[in-house]
């Protein structure tokens, strides 16, 4: 956020200059977040079905593990909370991380290849497929008719915002 402050700067270059902490920090809070998580309570499964648009929706988020779909939840709720009746940006964040669950990487894995991620490396085919996932969850959301908006952010999540989304969305 601090960056961001800096208005001088053209958005793109601050997300590329802060981008190896924020990736870092990310990695940190979501180690603890995956190894801490617990099933969705039935309340909140209800909140979840009541995003999803199809059955190859449900699909994709149902498939994930726990940890995924309580983090999808939380960014969810985050993105709801910020009060601008945007359903479309809801789901977004609800189903960003679908691709992941193609690699099929435990706790350790998914850390190897975040931290391979970040160093530009390229990893076995499991974590190949774990860091390509914007691109597999984007062409899986858009052959399920997903919103364009939900489709772009998750190919995007972990770039530069694309054109098609604006700075006040992203």
């Amino acid at each position: 956020q601090l960056a961001r402050r800096l208005d001088h700067l053209d958005p793109r270059s601050i997300d590329h200059m802060t981008g190896p902490f924020r990736e870092g920090s990310h990695l940190v809070a979501r180690f603890f977040d995956v190894v801490s998580s617990r099933p969705l309570r039935p309340t909140e499964q209800r909140d979840v079905a009541s995003l999803l648009n199809s059955e190859a929706e449900r699909h994709m988020f149902w498939d994930q593990c726990r940890a995924a779909q309580r983090h999808a939840l939380s960014a969810a709720r985050h993105v709801s909370a910020l009060g601008d009746d945007r359903p479309d940006l809801v789901r977004a964040a609800l189903l960003h991380d679908v691709g992941k669950r193609h690699a099929q990487l435990g706790t350790v894995g998914r850390v190897f290849a975040s931290m391979v991620r970040m160093v530009g490396g390229g990893g076995t085919e499991r974590t190949k497929l774990y860091l390509d996932q914007g691109a597999l969850a984007a062409e899986e959301l858009d052959r399920a008719h997903a919103e364009a908006i939900v489709v772009d952010y998750a190919r995007h999540h972990h770039g530069l915002r694309p054109p098609s989304i604006s700075i006040e969305d992203w």
